[in-house]
């Protein structure tokens, strides 16, 4: 009767329908010295489960402490190299920022036309260049509605 149980035990087992307490039935089973002579198969498997759970892992795991030093010293270059684009940046942007010199009308009225005729410029270049872009899109809007007819 007990072999049938533990038959049918073996085979829940290897389906994974087994509790816990039917799996410790098991190993109580398979740990003893009578044991059925076609289950000794079974046996080692059992076995193993009980002497894995003796072990211990005694290595001592060395910390990686280099890692961090890289790490550190590599953030450190980046933060350096940031710093000196910034400064550079804004050592060659002075030059620039003089062309528009803050000034009222009422100070010197041709230097402010002046000014304001940099500005006007620049802002029609820059709206010419949209300008030039929007005509491509429309092109190409065109060329799409010949291909895939709607």
């Amino acid at each position: 009767m007990a072999l049938d149980r533990i038959e049918n035990l073996i085979d829940k087992y290897f389906e994974g329908e087994t509790s816990i307490a039917e799996e410790n039935e098991l190993k109580v089973y398979f740990s003893s010295t009578d044991v059925a002579q076609h289950l000794k198969q079974y046996q080692t498997i059992f076995g193993y489960f009980s002497q894995a759970k003796e072990q211990q892992f005694t290595q001592e795991i060395p910390l990686q402490t280099k890692k961090r030093n890289v790490v550190l010293w590599l953030s450190i270059a980046a933060s350096v190299v940031v710093m000196l684009g910034v400064g550079t940046m804004m050592y060659f942007n002075n030059d620039k920022e003089e062309q528009f010199v803050a000034c009222t009308p009422e100070d010197n009225p041709e230097l402010a036309l002046q000014q304001t005729e940099k500005a006007l410029a620049l802002v029609s270049e820059h709206l010419n260049t949209g300008i030039e872009s929007v005509s491509y899109i429309n092109e190409y809007e065109q060329s799409k509605n010949r291909i895939f007819k709607k």
